[in-house]
């Protein structure tokens, strides 16, 4: 019996010593996966240093001044040289500070309209997927409703409901975004909610918030960081997509799309104020996708 028992600790311990290995390779093969993404890791080291600049834009940009409304009309519209890598607009602010100041209102206006997006949307779609019956029905022809109008059209009509301004353009294309998040919670929770877990977690009586929020949210956590990487990049489309309609930032706040509408009556004369606001645009939502992609290779099974 002695012999036996000490065999038996002996399997155990040996199957403990396999057993974390074999998760740390996991997670390395995942990460190497993601690594062998190029692009995925250009995308992130693009919105790092977006983010760098966001938070330290008040103290790096070449002139401060130039972020509000300061007027220089001995330098209006010079093209880049050296004083101005990237020249001045149409009153003599330099472009290069107010795109480095930009970075953070775009950054912002992802991180607010996905949050926005998120709290309403997920619920929403546990609620459905979960309960089911006519629930389900209701909570998804509402999103079905909303899917049918195009999100620019909607969120356009809601901002200019409750006024132009960047922070109403910012809950009002979170409060169209959060479809997408109600059908991919709705989806995942379905497949989910028959799991033995759930089945576990019901007989031992815990409550129908505790499984859905403490069991099913964080087993469908994967899916829905791809989209949130993913929707990022076109929410800060949509929003500069706002401020150049005239909905969204006002000046002289240093928003890019607001920005390039400022600028675009000097084209194709004095072409870099809007050039440099547009690159960055497309820079900021190319990295956003290129890192959705990659998270999506990071979490999809072998």
């Amino acid at each position: 019996m002695a012999v036996t028992s000490i065999d038996q600790a002996a399997v155990a311990v040996s199957d403990q010593a396999e057993a974390a290995p074999v998760r740390k390779t996991g997670f390395r093969r995942r990460f190497a996966r993601f690594a062998r993404n190029r692009l995925a890791l250009a995308g992130a080291i693009c919105l790092l240093v977006l983010l760098v600049v966001a938070v330290l834009a008040p103290w790096i940009v070449p002139y401060p001044d130039d972020v509000a409304d300061s007027l220089n009309f001995d330098a209006v519209l010079q093209p880049p040289s050296l004083a101005h890598p990237m020249g001045t607009d149409e009153v003599g602010r330099d472009v290069l500070t107010r795109v480095m100041a930009g970075a953070r209102w775009s950054l912002s206006m992802a991180v607010i309209v996905l949050a926005i997006a998120v709290t309403i949307g997920v619920p929403l779609g546990l609620f459905a997927g979960y309960y089911g019956g006519a629930l389900e029905q209701v909570l998804m022809r509402i999103t079905d409703g909303f899917s049918a109008i195009p999100a620019l059209v909607l969120a356009l009509a809601i901002t200019v409901l409750l006024g132009p301004s960047l922070i109403n353009a910012m809950i009002a294309i979170g409060f169209v975004w959060w479809r997408s998040f109600a059908r991919i919670a709705h989806g995942q929770t379905l497949s989910r909610k028959q799991e033995t877990y759930v089945t576990v977690a019901k007989s031992l009586g815990a409550s129908d918030m505790h499984i859905m929020f403490r069991e099913i949210l964080p087993n469908i956590s994967s899916p829905l960081l791809v989209a949130i990487s993913l929707n990022a990049g076109y929410a800060v489309l949509t929003g500069t997509a706002l401020s150049f309609l005239g909905a969204g930032a006002r000046p002289p706040t240093p928003e890019w799309g607001q920005m390039v509408a400022a600028s675009r009556n000097y084209l194709p004369g004095a072409w870099w104020p809007s050039l440099f606001p547009g690159i960055a645009i497309f820079i900021t939502v190319v990295s956003f996708n290129l890192l959705g992609d990659g998270l999506r290779d990071y979490f999809s099974e072998e």
